[in-house]
């Protein structure tokens, strides 16, 4: 899967929000949030059919997506531990955690999660 930019992110938020929505609807909602006009919607939305990550349908222009919201985030993040970490799950860890700035609830979770993993 290509990356996607921040404009491209735009219009695929609200796809993954309300599943298929037509250009014409998305060109409003991202008049109304983003300042866009028509062509720059249409535009974005051509890139994503030509990446792959959203398909168009007949009648109506219908954008439906065709990758998943975490599927972004873990090429995201695999992406940013692989530039900054040398690819270290640890030291991204490690680094994150060294902020010290997580409430006990968040700390809770996030040992949760690791007792999950260890698990499987």
């Amino acid at each position: 899967m290509e990356k996607l930019y921040d404009s491209e992110l735009k219009v695929m938020e609200p796809l993954w929000a309300d599943g298929p929505l037509s250009a014409g609807a998305l060109a409003k909602r991202l008049g109304a949030s983003c300042g866009w006009n028509r062509n720059t919607t249409y535009t974005v939305i051509k890139k994503l059919i030509d990446k792959g990550a959203v398909a168009r349908s007949d009648p109506g222009f219908v954008c439906t997506p065709l990758i998943t919201r975490r599927e972004v985030q873990r090429q995201e993040t695999d992406s940013l531990i692989a530039r900054l970490f040398g690819g270290s799950k640890a030291q991204f860890l490690s680094a994150f955690l060294a902020e010290k700035d997580l409430t006990p609830a968040q700390a809770a979770q996030l040992r949760a999660l690791i007792e999950t993993l260890e698990t499987r």
